[in-house]
């Protein structure tokens, strides 16, 4: 473990000084491998700024909770879950109308809910009809998830705008399954993209800012329709409060941001964070001094352990896997993988409050309301077959090539 002071840090790669700003205090759990992640992400060519949040852990290319202005691509900083995003729905549902067993069983079966045809669905979106329709509407796997919440609390005196205490809502994070990872895995085909990066005017870099942009469009209608879903099965309606990704890119007049497990906001915007299935949830509005952090505010709790420690720290027998099932408000997660219950588990995770108190305090957020789990869907075993890897490959204009039309 390692701490860094909120503030700047320069950093000297290819005779130039890279400021690399810290959204955290020595108070804020951070891994020493992350920062050593970070100065390296400084390091990489193109790059001219780069903005840590207090969610900042360890990923495979670099760390998760940053955002990077660079003036070249680096497709490696988003991975493979191109447009992942977590998105706030209100229902049109009382919390004292809920009963809560009959929530847990209608949720189980949520993914197999008829609720929308996908090829009419990606169509609206002027997106090929049979772009990894089968996915659509399916959460996946490791840290998404689809939870019916409940306000605990709002948070100062201005109100929560956006925020309806008297009505239940639902978070959802996906992304964009196994289209992201196709794309994802095309990339890394095309050359050495890891270091040196793609030039964004090049014919490489071209394609895959097309491609991405497919990515982040098909992952945010998945989110919609996994909230279709989720209403249907609980006999309500959702109306869509934000949506808001973080992993992707976006061009700004200087380069272009990349997210990485840090939410793309603009002032004025609602955004939630993420705990976990058994702590609190928050629900922020973006400040003015977003405009200094690359337009970039943590997206969640940010993991404290990985996944492989997990299994030597929680549900070390069945007892305990059941305990992991329940939170202390009497919610219920659903998840049959037991592997998932204990790398998943609150324990996991860093404090989602503390994170929030470390942005608002960098003056990025204004807290608006906590939000309390109720029901977390992750995985059913009973639920429909995971088809997102089935779909052929894509040509240059998302569509399948001619030869597998045929």
């Amino acid at each position: 473990m390692g701490n860094s002071v909120r503030g700047e840090s320069l950093l000297s790669t290819h005779g130039a000084a890279v400021p690399i700003t810290h959204y955290f205090s020595p108070d804020m759990w951070i891994e020493g491998a992350a920062l050593a992640q970070l100065d390296h992400v400084a390091g990489l060519r193109g790059v001219d700024a780069v903005a840590a949040f207090p969610d900042l852990h360890p990923g495979k290319y670099g760390p998760a909770g940053i955002a990077v202005l660079s003036r070249r691509l680096h497709p490696q900083l988003i991975g493979n879950d191109i447009g992942c995003g977590m998105a706030l729905f209100e229902l049109d549902l009382a919390p004292h109308r809920l009963k809560l067993d009959r929530a847990v069983e209608r949720l189980r079966g949520m993914e197999a809910e008829p609720a929308f045809d996908p090829g009419e669905a990606l169509a609206a979106l002027g997106l090929p009809g049979d772009l990894y329709a089968q996915a659509l509407g399916t959460i996946g796997g490791g840290n998404h998830f689809c939870e019916l919440q409940a306000v605990e609390r709002t948070i100062g005196e201005e109100g929560a705008p956006g925020v309806d205490a008297r009505k239940l809502h639902l978070l959802v994070h996906s992304g964009s399954r196994g289209l992201g990872a196709f794309v994802f895995g095309q990339t890394l085909d095309i050359g050495p993209v890891i270091g040196p990066g793609l030039d964004p005017l090049s014919a490489e870099g071209l394609y895959w800012r097309h491609q991405h942009d497919l990515c982040v469009a098909w992952a945010s209608l998945n989110r919609r329709m996994i909230a279709a879903r989720a209403a249907s099965a609980l006999r309500c309606e959702a109306r869509l409060v934000t949506d808001v990704p973080h992993n992707l890119v976006r061009e700004s007049g200087e380069g272009f941001v990349h997210y990485k497990g840090a939410a793309a906001v603009r002032p004025g915007g609602i955004a939630p964070i993420a705990g976990s299935r058994a702590s609190l949830s928050y629900v922020v509005q973006a400040l003015d001094g977003t405009d200094a952090s690359l337009g970039g505010i943590s997206h969640g709790a940010g993991r404290k352990y990985d996944r492989a420690t997990m299994h030597g720290r929680a549900g070390r027998n069945r007892s305990e896997r059941d305990a992991l099932l329940r939170n202390e408000w009497g919610g219920h997660v659903i998840c049959d993988d037991r592997n998932l219950v204990v790398e998943e588990a609150a324990s996991a995770y860093k404090d989602a409050g503390h994170v929030v108190r470390e942005l608002a305090e960098a003056g990025l957020v204004r807290p608006l309301a906590a939000m309390k789990p109720l029901v977390t869907y992750k995985k059913a075993f009973d639920g429909p077959p995971d088809r997102s890897r089935e779909k052929p490959s894509l040509d240059r204009a998302g569509r399948r090539s001619a030869h597998e039309r045929r």
